[in-house]
Order: structure tokens, then sequence, then C-alpha cells
């Protein structure tokens, strides 16, 4: 595990800043690495809470059938969903529960999805879930 000092959930302003500095061209692939919460924490959500305590897996499944149809309405796709574990090569203490791959048509149709006022109506569901997270936009090399 991380030692909690850093806990990754939203990117920052400098970060999406940077994102969009870099001039993606084309396809872009989203690597997420995603750590969940034994419970999930709804306190920063309650209007999307559930009447009983859920685990954060079954909050991030919220999150998912939530954000489907906007993500294919966006022109995205899902590549990549599995199991994560342990790492062979990194930090042993260090685990993630999920591993997604998310390919978006460009920055630009990420960008209309990231900020789409009907998934970001569902997006504490993912905040509710998640103890800790890693984004990583990928481009493919020409």
């Amino acid at each position: 595990m991380t030692d909690g000092s850093h806990r990754y959930l939203e990117p920052t302003q400098s970060a999406g800043r940077r994102f969009v500095q870099r001039g993606l061209e084309g396809p872009v692939v989203m690597l997420n690495l995603l750590r969940f919460r034994e419970v999930a924490d709804y306190s920063a959500h309650p209007e999307l809470a559930p009447a009983t305590p859920i685990t954060g897996a079954e909050a991030f499944e919220r999150y998912v059938r939530h954000t489907q149809p906007f993500l294919h309405e966006s022109g995205g796709e899902v590549l990549f969903l599995g199991d994560g574990g342990a790492f062979l090569i990194g930090p042993e203490d260090e685990r993630w529960d999920l591993v997604m791959l998310i390919r978006q048509s460009s920055v630009t149709s990420f960008l209309a999805f990231a900020s789409n006022e009907a998934y970001l109506a569902g997006l504490g569901h993912r905040t509710a879930a998640l103890e800790d997270s890693r984004l990583l936009p990928l481009s493919e090399r020409g």
C-alpha cells in the first residue's frame, strides 16, 4: 500500500492543463489503476448513497453502469477491464484492484465526455468507491 499521505482521486488543475498542452493527436487510451474502499464512502454525495452500505467495488459498478452510455455517446469504448493485484515489477506493498483501458477518439472527445453534466451527476459513485487511483493518458507512437 501507499503510505496514505498521497491519494489521487481527481485531476488537479495543473495536471489537466499539462494534459491539454501535450497536444495529443488522434485516439487517446486512458490507463486506469483503481483501489477500492472496503465500504463505499458517500459522505461527499449523500444524494447518491444506497439505503444500506455497499462495498467500494459495488459503488464502482454503479459508476460504470451510469457512465457507459455517456462514454459510448462521446465515441469512447472500454478496451480492457480486469482484476489487478500486486506488481511483478514495482512496489511490493502496492496493489490495484481493477485495471481499465478506456479509448477515446481524441482529447476533444474525452474532454466533452468528462464535462458532460449528466455524466458528472453520477461521478459521486466513483468518489465513494475509490481509496486511490491513477489515470495515465497514452497515445500510440506513429
